[in-house]
């Protein structure tokens, strides 16, 4: 095995003969603008909307908002470094694809094995979420489901175990018992992905006018929570801003960061966009902006209305309705979270077929992941395994579980896509005249030579003014504090090798902004994040190593 293998680059004249501006691989080019930005709004604006930002609220209190400031930052840069590369390779394969121009096979596979995270393994959270908020929409109008069809599994084993919770209780009281196994699982999570499932698997077309109507119908309700919301705010529950300091802000990383993953999930449709290079920034931009001041404003207004330590619970909207009375608004938001979660399980499921699609082109799936429909003109195949894939671990576990590890996964893709940005090659400047000419997103190039070590001078002297402790605080490796201080340590190491790079390479400073920002958000990720992603990873590298590395299209050619 030669070591410079595992760094062979795809050329990306040779990914676009095979996806982006040649064959069209088949797919229905049928996206505009709106569509995208619908698409990308579809897939932010849902689970960690109506479920995590409580979790969120109940951490950071009302200094929350500066978590999702902090976060859309981050995004902002990614996203438009998502956007150069969307402009420069307009094809399907998303973080995936990217990497492979830019870093070479080992490390797109890892991408790629990641990315199943985020959208296969994220759209299980929203399953559960979807679930709870469905089932308090059936009791309304008096159907009610058993527990044990309403629960998984794992969540009614614990509620029995800590003797604590009503619903996880009844379930394991209740279940009935088969072979000595009791029967516990979330029916409607099941059902809704196998709904979901078989739209997707049946055309983009019909996917996009439903995904449409159901953006509409989420953003006109939450306007409406928030007016409505906004009379029964009491600033006295603003004060204090910050109940449980910078680090408990920080601690809500995961349930905040969750409620962004979606925007990048846009880049996965790029064959199937009308103008890939002009829709596909503009179009996870737009709902990044959108989603962003929606977020910010929703999370002042929740935490007006209740106390933050009223907010730990999976339905904060409706417990802040519930808490003030308002009745009449327990079914709206709930009809909300199912409309708006139902659009997040929707792209997510899109996103995840298209890039085992692109993955197995380039020989690393088997060929059957690529093999387009010939009806529907959907990669068929890839989409019934990842309906397989979110629909399985449904039984066995648990909502909490899957949030951290879909964000940690996210949250390293984002990492890979801005570093790989850096390491582009230049264009030529007939290249970029076409690119100006046709509307084609380029990424403005500002020198970061003086720039960012002026940045990292000023961040480090605030440190040291205003938290006069800090270093010699993540120095300490006493009492099991090496756990949460070292991703500190590394990410300050980052920071000093980016710094230098910036000054000798003249590096460009938005996506080296995107690489730091995304490389600080890692560091509010627990112990217990990194090790099962650790283990995925592994798991992922044995694969590559027994399937993908010999059946690799590139094995056996020599790529300049």
């Amino acid at each position: 095995m030669s070591l410079s293998n595992l760094f062979r680059k795809k050329p990306i004249a040779k990914i676009l003969q095979e996806g982006g501006d040649g064959e069209h691989s088949g797919l229905n080019k049928v996206l505009t603008v709106k569509d995208l930005t619908f698409f990308g709004i579809a897939a932010i604006i849902g689970g960690g909307t109506f479920s995590a930002i409580g979790n969120a609220c109940f951490s950071g209190g009302p200094a929350v908002i500066l978590l999702y400031i902090m976060c859309a930052v981050a995004c902002g840069f990614t996203a438009m470094c998502y956007a150069e590369f969307a402009s420069r390779v307009p094809v399907s394969g998303s973080a995936y694809t990217y990497a492979y121009v830019s870093f070479g096979e080992l490390f797109a596979w890892i991408i790629g094995w990641a990315l199943i995270m985020e959208y296969s393994i994220g759209n299980i959270y929203i399953a559960f979420s979807w679930s709870g908020y469905f089932t308090n929409l059936l009791e309304t109008f008096h159907i009610h489901l058993p527990e044990w069809l309403t629960i998984n599994y794992k969540s009614a084993q614990d509620a029995f175990v800590a003797n604590k919770g009503a619903e996880g209780l009844a379930a394991w009281q209740n279940a009935p018992v088969i072979g000595g196994l009791k029967i516990i699982f979330d029916l409607p999570a099941v059902v809704i992905n196998i709904l979901i499932t078989y739209l997707v698997y049946r055309g983009t077309k019909e996917s996009k006018n439903f995904s449409n109507a159901m953006v509409y119908i989420k953003l006109a309700i939450i306007l409406l929570v928030i007016v409505v919301g906004a009379f029964y705010i009491d600033i006295d529950n603003w004060t204090p801003f910050m109940p449980n300091g910078f680090s408990g802000v920080m601690g809500g990383v995961s349930a905040v960061f969750f409620a962004y993953i979606g925007f990048d999930a846009v880049s996965t449709l790029a064959e199937e966009s009308k103008n890939p290079q002009r829709d596909l920034p503009r179009g996870m931009i737009y709902s990044l902006v959108i989603c962003t001041v929606v977020f910010i404003v929703l999370a002042l207004v929740i935490t007006g209305m209740v106390s933050y330590e009223l907010l730990g619970v999976s339905d904060p909207l409706a417990e802040i309705f519930a808490l003030k009375g308002v009745k009449w608004m327990l079914f709206i938001v709930s009809i909300a979270a199912v409309v708006a979660m139902t659009s997040v399980l929707l792209v997510f499921q899109m996103g995840q077929p298209r890039i085992w699609m692109t993955m197995s082109r380039d020989g690393l799936m088997p060929k059957k992941f690529a093999e387009i429909h010939p009806k529907y003109k959907t990669p068929g195949f890839a989409t019934i395994v990842t309906g397989l894939v979110v629909g399985l671990p449904i039984f066995f576990t648990d909502e909490n579980f899957v949030l951290d590890f879909t964000s940690i996964g996210t949250l390293f893709a984002f990492v890979l896509v801005c570093g790989g940005v850096l390491m582009l090659s230049p264009q030529s400047e007939a290249e970029l005249a076409e690119r100006a000419t046709k509307g084609k997103f380029r990424i403005p190039y500002v020198n970061s030579k003086f720039i960012f070590p002026a940045i990292m001078i000023v961040a480090f002297g605030l440190i040291m003014k205003y938290v006069p402790t800090f270093f010699t605080d993540i120095l300490d490796f006493s009492d099991g504090k090496m756990a949460t201080n070292l991703p500190m340590l590394v990410f300050l190491l980052v920071c000093a090798v980016m710094t230098i790079l910036a000054f000798l390479k003249n590096l460009s400073l938005i996506p080296l902004l995107g690489l730091v920002s995304c490389c600080y958000l890692l560091t509010g990720m627990a112990v217990s994040n990194w090790m099962w992603f650790g283990c995925w990873l592994v798991l992922g590298l044995i694969f590559y190593f027994m399937y993908g590395y010999k059946n690799s299209k590139l094995n056996n050619i020599k790529v300049n």
